[in-house]
């Protein structure tokens, strides 16, 4: 049973290997020497435990399902065109910023209704009035601010 853990452990790493290289294609045009930081580098972490600003490990990844892993491509490739849009210059009114998503705890294709319920939610846990903390709340609400 172990063996087949360990493939799949493999297999994952293989997978985000190609995406590293996919996205040094988007971005770079396939030029390794790019000293840009890479969007797959504050994803994904090749080893036990997520390293520096990783929010996956891979240990985190193969405990996965294949929708929870399925999501967390797309938020990446989500974060890589809108990083490649943004260094370009091009358009990107359809793209949310990734850093208020990501601290509402939201996927990229969240809508409007979503984004709300969320903010209502964490606004009732962080309001000062409501015992929570006035600098997590502020925080809460520029990034609210930013998505809508």
């Amino acid at each position: 049973m172990q063996h087949g853990v360990s493939m799949h452990i493999d297999d994952i790493k293989h997978k985000l290997r190609k995406l590293k290289k996919l996205e040094r294609k988007i971005r770079f045009g396939g030029d390794p020497s790019n000293p840009a930081p890479l969007v797959w580098d504050g994803f994904f972490s090749l080893r036990g435990p997520a390293e520096g600003n990783a929010k996956y490990s891979i240990d985190v990844l193969v405990s996965m399902d294949a929708a929870g892993y399925r999501g967390v491509i797309d938020d990446y490739f989500a974060y890589v065109y809108y990083v490649y849009y943004r260094e370009n210059g091009l358009p990107f009114d359809e793209l949310k910023p990734p850093a208020p998503l990501e601290y509402l705890d939201l996927p990229q294709g969240a809508d409007p209704a979503e984004i709300k319920k969320r903010f209502r939610e964490l606004a009732k846990k962080y309001h000062p009035d409501t015992g929570g903390d006035a600098e997590k709340f502020i925080a809460l609400k520029q990034a609210y601010d930013k998505l809508v």
